[in-house]
């Protein structure tokens, strides 16, 4: 397990100095297309797979190793939403599922849910909306609940 995840670091360093070269020779946007960039996406996400399979493997764990999770800070329960009637406070609601892996036979996977999420959130958001809701934002994720960072935009 310590062997893949020094190879998910040697990775990531090489990332890091890749992008920094990278960036610096093209710039921020033509940077993010830039097949060693690419190249080396590709590589952490194969070497993040294998440490998700060692840690399965070895301790039977299924941990959630690919979420990006920002600490909201401390300013996170003083939200508001500006809207034409002045700004009200916004709250985040959250809807979880635990989901278990379909049978052998089944022709979906895991991976199909969020597409199934996506078009149930579209239709949550309607009604909302119709019923008079101000939806700032909404999200779907897998294995943690999205945060929301409207200062941010």
């Amino acid at each position: 397990m310590h062997q893949a995840v020094d190879n998910l670091a040697e990775a990531l360093h090489a990332f890091v100095t890749t992008a920094c070269g990278v960036r610096k020779e093209f710039g921020a946007h033509d940077a993010d297309e830039d097949p060693r960039i690419l190249s080396l996406e590709n590589r952490v996400g194969q070497l993040n797979a294998a440490l998700f399979d060692s840690l399965h493997e070895t301790l039977g764990m299924h941990p959630d190793l690919t979420t990006s999770v920002w600490d909201p800070g401390s300013d996170s329960s003083d939200r508001s939403h500006g809207l034409a009637g002045g700004a009200f406070p916004v709250e985040t609601f959250f809807v979880g599922l635990m989901l278990a892996t379909p049978h052998t036979s089944a022709s979906v996977t895991l991976d199909g849910v969020m597409n199934m999420l996506d078009h149930a959130g579209d239709g949550l958001v309607a009604r909302l909306s119709e019923a008079g809701y101000d939806v700032v934002e909404w999200a779907t994720s897998r294995g943690a609940a999205p945060t929301f960072h409207p200062d941010d935009e």
